[in-house]
This record gives structure tokens, sequence and C-alpha cells, in this order.
């Protein structure tokens, strides 16, 4: 384990939305942001696109797996040779399957593999322990979030609201001591986010996304179906709380609406998912932070704005960078497991204890 004092950490994340590997430097202790540093990256072609597509909800040992563990880590190593003067890398890996109660959690590529082309120790496999130990693995970044409500000298409790292929928030109460300490953060998926959005515009348009959410914004929803939508036991169900990227049966209900009418239902659904997971929270926040893909998307921005009890604004309002903050995330875990420091805890995983997750391997 590494002793205490700020250390140069490479974090690498590929998210659910297949679009690439971002990476970003951090200067940390695990506990506080010295410095934010240099970004990249690296997007997937198509035909690598078209093989994580391919592999998911798959598990270890399955047919296609190993083609897109290989694809994961020649994309990773390629982003990490970019960087120089690192000390530590953390690498997320590409989540293939989430089944925290079943079997487990699935993140395709080997640290032990980076470790060895880069020739840097590798923080990997987050969430396995976390699972192991009663909690759902994710999210993850939440103390990550309550390191950066203090770096921004919030006063008040918070929300971050990320938006990536699924739908996550962090109540944060930057008030407290520590990330793990009582009333400190309340965590949990909220949704479905840009995975059906980004799956219904690949299949249906031809490309990876609703830019801006304009035809959304042409569209009309259809409010029965959200409200049926809104009935689903997950939303009912007290946090912590996860998902697996597909929410069952989204896509096939607005199957038979036209584009733009779909994509509006789904943005609804998302802002209004979001709008029922504040039900949940110990105290209104002072402010939504907005980070993730979904904060481009001008018309899910619009619906969010109109559904909370809150003032909603992207995170660059407060000077952060909402495209590299989950990379940036998995560069501070990464150092708190170096230092064996926790990564999650109950009110963030619904783990039994505040535990600290992670395989660290040498070059």
């Amino acid at each position: 384990m590494l002793k205490s004092g700020i250390k140069r950490v490479l974090g690498l994340m590929s998210g659910t939305s297949f679009d690439g590997v971002d990476a970003a430097v951090l200067d940390t202790d695990g506990e506080t942001i010295m410095a934010f540093g240099p970004t990249s990256f690296r997007p997937y072609t198509d035909a690598e696109r078209k093989v994580l597509r391919a592999a998911m909800g798959l598990w270890p040992d399955a047919p296609g797996v190993e083609e897109a563990a290989e694809i994961v880590e020649t994309a990773h190593a390629e982003i990490i040779a970019r960087f120089d003067a690192i000390d530590l890398v953390g690498f997320h890996g590409q989540t293939l399957a989430h089944d925290p109660r079943g079997r487990g959690t699935h993140q395709a590529g080997s640290g032990e593999v980076l470790a060895l082309v880069s020739g840097l120790p590798v923080v990997w496999d987050f969430r396995s322990s976390d699972v192991r130990l009663g909690g759902q693995g994710a999210p993850l970044a939440p103390f990550y979030h309550f390191a950066l409500a203090r770096h921004i000298a919030a006063d008040a409790p918070l929300v971050f609201l990320n938006l990536g292929g699924v739908g996550n928030l962090t109540w944060v109460d930057p008030r407290c001591d520590a990330p793990d300490a009582d009333g400190a953060l309340l965590a949990f998926d909220t949704g479905p986010a840009n995975a059906p959005m980004d799956d219904l515009c690949h299949i249906r348009l031809g490309v990876p996304r609703d830019d801006g959410g304009t035809h959304a914004a042409r569209g009309t929803p259809d409010l029965g179906l959200v409200r049926d939508f809104l009935t689903e036991g997950y939303f009912l169900r007290l946090p912590p709380k996860s998902l697996d990227r597909d929410f069952p049966g989204l896509s096939a209900r607005v199957a038979h609406l036209a584009d733009a009418d779909a994509l509006a239902t789904l943005s609804e659904c998302v802002a209004a998912s979001v709008a029922a997971g504040f039900d949940h929270l110990p105290q209104l926040p002072a402010r939504v932070l907005v980070c993730g893909g979904g904060r481009h998307n001008l018309d899910l921005m619009a619906r969010l704005a109109a559904h909370l009890p809150a003032p909603v604004a992207p995170v660059e309002a407060v000077g952060l960078d909402g495209d590299m903050l989950e990379a940036q995330a998995f560069a501070y875990l990464a150092m708190r497991i170096a230092r064996g420091l926790p990564t999650s805890c109950p009110t963030t995983t619904g783990v039994a204890a505040a535990v600290g997750g992670g395989q660290i391997s040498a070059p």
C-alpha cells in the first residue's frame, strides 16, 4: 500500500454508451483533490463498437468475450501511452454484465495486461469486492463526488446527477467530515438514461445518438406510457440500488411510436425517473449538477429542469469537466485503494460496511 502523499494518477473509463475511452489525470492523495491534469479520449471504431455491443450481457468464458476484452485492452493501452510521469493507473474496464444479486458483475479487460504493457501499477476490478460483501457494486463515483463537493467549497447538500448509459445520482452533504460518515452520502441508480435513446438512434436512424436532443425536441411524449413506466417495481425500491444497462422492456414500449415521439417519450421517462428518485433523498438539495453525456441533450436537460425541485446545471457551471468526471473518479478511487481506504459504504452501494475493493497489478 502507498503511504499518504500526492500522486499523479491516471483514471480510465469506458462507459456503456460504447463511445470510447475517457482518460484523465488527477493529482490526489485519495482524500483531497489537489489539481486536475490533462485528459484524452480514444473513440471506439464502428467495428470495435459492433463487437462490444454483441458482447453485452455476456459473462466470462462466453463466446465473444475474449475478443471484446482484447479490444478494451488495446484501446486502453493506446491511451495510456499518451501520458507521461504517471504514478498509478485506475482501470475500470468495460462493463458487459451486472447482476449483483445473481452472478455478480463483469468488466471486460485485464489490469494485469495493462500493467505489463504500460510498465505502470494498475488498480482494477473495482466492483467485485463490494458485490461479494453484499453491495450492489454501483455506483462507485459517490466518494469522488464528496471530494468534488469539498473542492468547490459547497456549503449545503447538493446532488451530482450522472447521465451515462444508466442514470445515477449522489446526494452529498459536504459539511460531513468524510464520505463514509453518517449522513454524508446517499447514492443509487435512478433508471435508464442515454442507453435506450442511443440504441434507438443506432437501430432506427443509423447514428450513435440524438445530438443535442434535436429529434426528441420535435416529438411528443406518450405520457400514459411514461406513467406506466413509473409503476415498475424498481422505482419503489429503497436505495441503494443499481441497474444493468438495459432496463427491461423499455425499448419495446416505444417500438410503435414514430422516431421523434419515441425519443421524446424516452427522454421524459429519464427525467421522470430522476424526479421519482428525489422522493428518497433525506433533504432537498440546493442544486443539481449534471455530468455525463446526457447533459449535452438539451431536450433532456429542459425536462429535468421542469421536473426537479432544485436548480439544474451542467457541472461546467462550477468549473468541472463533465466529460471526464467519471475517469477522474477512477483515478481518485485507485489512489484510495492503493492507500487502503474505503471506496464504498452502506449508503452508496448497500454493502454491509465501508469497504475498499480492487486489485493492484504491478508491472
